[in-house]
Parts: structure tokens; C-alpha cells; sequence
């Protein structure tokens, strides 16, 4: 008599391939385990697998900007079967997503063992922006083609496996673009769009992106289900995500879920939950009011002394006065009026050795800011656009540990930033008044509450990514950090 067949978890490594794109899918891990033992001679009806894809990045400062739309994203199991996770176009901004993460979409997938991946992506649309010889920011935009189809290389096989998991696509920035420098004066730089792979464990609940949660979410509800408790999100730069919300859920600008309305921005964190949806653990809305609302997201560019008024990459931007657009050059904003305030995602502010003060007199080049407004019409200065709020949000820099110590319950790293970094480049532009020390310089605070995602230590000497909140300490910056990656090298 035969013994009973027995069902093996592990799959086969493969072998990573070359090509024009190289995506590499992280396992986030799976919320059930599904190994055991076939008893029967008749193979069990395969079960599906509710998989949340995720986009990020790992970049430094020379890109501002990456726009990559997905024609389609197919998997192929070790024994030739494939299975499309989307056909439709899907499309990211990748470099505001640097060390952090944002769900795709959530599909249901077959549970098997898969060893190969493609893709077809058509173009990516690259910017950087930089300081002009002659003064002035410029703004360099190049989309190019890519290979109609790419192989997405796998370093091992994925067990999808479970009732819930997730798959995390993280864009290699410097390793995508060439050459990277700005201006982009040779032609158009190859886009060799390179994606890795890192094993994570999921944790519940999750508390980083490496295990399920994604911080620091921004785009505009789109919907609003009372009886279901959840609604629906339209981001910037694409994806449109289904989150739920429970008693736990911190709301942080409204009173509860029932002030939710329709237009409204979010600026939230989520996490996946055991049955493959998206959970609100924290919303901040930063303007209560949904009408006529656009609003810009992206790194401060200039502040003019002669005029109330400031301008900024529009990094991602939707709304009333950008309908359809994904992104814009620079937005000029006036701020006379306007309600000026930090995101409360970072919970301890209070207990850092120094003020954490932002305002429209202390902001400078380089900070990233959320920026809401109601204006009808586009107008030249001195009121440009109206800004009803503009708040400072986490941001992701990268850099060389200098020196560490000490101050009360943190641990500080000074950090160097390159030249190319838009902080030290913008510093020093005329027309402006100059509120930096040193602009190529920042001192960074890490705690107990904060993330430490680095797989080398932090020392003298190391490239580390920090995000967090970067603020100007009478012309010192300084950042709140929430999370520490592996740097990019310069």
C-alpha cells in the first residue's frame, strides 16, 4: 500500500534574472499558515490568499521625482501555471516612498509556490529639481520607454500561503536611473528601473512597513460607508485603497469616523489585517472643509522675503485646481491667512531637548509640506494661491553619520547631507533670507519609539536613511525620527 502523500512547504530557490526591470517581491508573511498532510489520493481544491501588494523605494536625494504606471503584474508557479495580479493599468510616485510603503491593491491569489514573475510597464516619468547657475529652480522632466515586458526577478520562490499576506515592490532608485545628475544635460538619462527583495515577519499588530503597517498616507476620501464604518481613498499618485476603521482607530483633526465626509484630505496610517483588508489605526484630517479642496504634497522650493508667500515641487497633487494631474512643477502659495501646523503622527515631540516649532517664518528649502487650499482660480503674486493649511510631514533623508551622543532619553547622530540634496541646495538662493547655519548638516534625535529597520549599525562613518520630522532650530536643522533604514551611498 502506498503511504499518504505529504504536502512540502518549502519551495525551490531560484535564480535571480537580469533584465531591463528588475522587481523584487518581499513576503511579507502570511497571517495563517496552510502546511500539513494530504490523507487523500485526491488533491485538495486549491485555496486562495488574500495578497496586498505594496510599493516603496530606497533612494537618496538626486531624484525628486518617479512616476511608474504597471500595464500588468503576472506570477508563474514551479510548475508553468500563471496568474495575473492586475491587467489594468496601476500607477505610484515612488520617491515620496523612501523607506516607507503604500498599498498597490489587494488581490485574491491562488496558494502555490511561485518562481517567476513579469511585468509590462510601459514608461516611467523621471523628475529632479536643482538650483540654476544663474539663480532659479529648475525643474527637469523626462519620461522615457521602457522594454514592453520584464522579467521581475524572484531571489527566491514565494510560498503563497494563508488566509492573508502581503507582497512589497521597492524600487532601487540609484540604481534606475543613470546617469542621475541634474541638470539631465546628456539626453535622457537609461531608465533601468531595479527592484529588491528583503524577507520580513509579519507581526500583529504590525507596528513598520517591514511587518504590515504603512504611515503617513496622504490623499482625498472619495466615499464614506456609515453602516460598514469605512470608507474609501483616492491617493495622488494612483491608488485608490478600501480602509476600515474600528473603536481603536485614533482620529486626530475631526472628532470621530462620523465627521468623515467625502473631499476631505487624510494624512493616515494602516495596517493589514488577518482577513487581507486595510485598517485605519490613526487619520488626521488637516482641513475639515471638502470644498472646492486641492492640495499639494512635496518639499518646500523657496520662501520669498520680499512677499508672504513660499513655493513648493508638487510632488503629488489632486483636487479642484489640478483635475487629473498627478503631479506639477512648482505651486506657488501665499500664506497670510493661512493655519500653519505639524502632523501628529509623531507622538513625542514634547520630550525632545529642543522646541519643535514650525511656522511660516522658520520654514526653509527642503522641508516637506502638506498644503490644503480652497481658491477658485490660479493668480499671480503677491497672493498666488491662498493656503488655508499648511502642515509639515514626515520626510525621508539620507546621509553620513559625523559624530553621536547624547541628550536626555534620545540618542543624536550628526548627519551629512550631499550636495546634491535639495536642502543644501536651495539654502542658498537669493531673493530669500538665509536661516541656516549649515544647511548640509542635521541633527537627528532617535528614541526608544523609534523604528529601527538599519541592518548595520549606527556608527561613525555609516550612510543611514532617517525619516521623520525635520525641523529649523534658530538655523539648525534637526529631525524627530521615526524610523532608521540602510542608507544609499552618495
Amino acid at each position: 500500500m502506498k503511504s499518504p502523500a505529504s504536502l512540502y512547504c518549502a519551495g525551490p530557490n531560484s535564480r535571480p534574472t537580469k533584465s531591463l526591470l528588475a522587481i523584487s517581491v518581499i513576503l511579507l508573511g502570511s497571517f495563517a499558515t496552510g502546511c500539513g498532510s494530504n490523507m487523500s489520493s485526491i488533491p485538495p481544491t486549491p485555496q486562495n490568499t488574500s495578497v496586498t501588494l505594496m510599493v516603496s523605494s530606497t533612494a537618496n536625494a538626486q531624484i525628486s521625482q518617479m512616476n511608474v504606471t504597471f500595464n500588468s503584474l503576472t506570477l508563474t508557479t514551479q510548475s508553468g501555471k500563471t496568474v495575473d495580479l492586475f491587467t489594468t493599468p496601476q500607477q505610484a510616485e515612488f520617491i515620496h516612498l523612501n523607506g516607507t510603503a503604500e498599498p498597490l491593491l489587494t488581490v485574491s491569489v491562488p496558494q502555490d509556490t511561485y518562481t517567476a514573475a513579469s511585468a509590462t510597464v510601459p514608461f516611467a516619468q523621471v523628475t529632479c529639481v536643482t538650483l540654476q547657475p544663474s539663480g532659479g529652480v529648475l525643474t527637469d522632466e523626462f519620461q522615457s520607454n521602457v522594454a514592453p515586458e520584464v522579467t521581475l526577478s524572484l531571489p527566491a520562490s514565494i510560498r503563497v500561503t494563508g488566509s492573508a499576506m502581503g507582497l512589497l515592490l521597492n524600487l532601487q532608485v540609484p540604481q534606475s536611473v543613470m546617469p542621475t545628475n541634474c541638470p539631465l544635460t546628456s539626453g535622457n538619462p537609461t531608465v533601468n528601473a531595479a527592484f529588491t527583495v528583503t524577507p520580513v515577519t509579519l507581526a500583529s499588530p504590525p507596528t513598520s512597513v517591514q511587518n504590515g503597517k504603512m504611515s503617513s498616507l496622504v490623499g482625498q476620501i472619495s466615499a464614506v460607508n456609515a453602516m460598514a464604518n469605512s470608507f474609501t481613498v483616492a491617493a495622488p499618485d494612483g491608488p485608490t485603497w478600501a480602509v476600515a476603521s474600528d473603536p481603536n482607530t485614533l482620529y486626530q483633526g475631526v472628532a470621530a469616523f462620523s465627521t468623515l465626509a467625502a473631499g476631505m484630505p487624510v494624512d493616515m496610517d494602516l495596517a493589514i489585517q488577518p482577513d487581507g483588508s486595510l485598517l485605519a489605526t490613526r487619520v488626521f484630517v488637516s482641513d475639515a472643509s471638502p470644498t472646492n479642496l486641492t492640495d499639494v504634497n512635496g518639499q518646500v522650493t523657496q520662501i520669498a522675503a520680499s512677499q508672504p508667500s513660499l513655493f513648493s515641487f508638487g510632488r503629488e497633487v489632486q483636487g479642484f485646481l489640478f483635475p487629473g494631474s498627478r503631479s506639477v512643477s512648482i505651486v506657488p502659495f501665499s500664506f497670510t491667512n493661512s493655519v500653519v501646523q505639524i502632523s501628529p503622527r509623531l507622538t513625542n515631540l514634547q520630550s525632545l531637548p529642543f522646541a519643535p516649532v514650525f511656522t511660516t517664518a522658520n520654514t526653509v528649502p527642503g522641508q516637506n509640506v502638506f498644503f490644503t487650499s480652497h481658491a477658485l482660480t490660479q493668480q499671480g503674486g503677491p497672493t498666488y494661491i491662498p493656503a488655508t493649511t499648511i502642515t509639515l510631514m514626515p520626510q525621508t533623508i539620507n546621509g553620513i553619520i559625523t559624530a553621536s551622543g547624547s541628550e536626555g532619553n534620545f540618542t543624536t547622530y550628526m548627519i551629512s547631507l550631499a550636495p546634491y540634496d535639495l536642502i543644501p541646495n536651495l539654502a542658498v538662493q537669493a531673493g530669500q533670507t538665509t536661516l541656516l547655519t549649515n544647511p548640509s548638516t542635521v541633527v537627528v534625535y532617535v528614541d526608544s519609539s523609534t523604528q529601527l529597520l538599519s541592518t548595520k549599525q549606527l556608527a561613525v562613518g555609516s550612510v543611514v536613511r532617517f525619516n521623520g520630522l525635520l525641523f529649523n532650530d534658530n538655523g539648525t536643522l534637526r529631525m524627530d525620527a521615526a524610523q532608521v533604514n540602510d542608507g544609499v551611498p552618495q
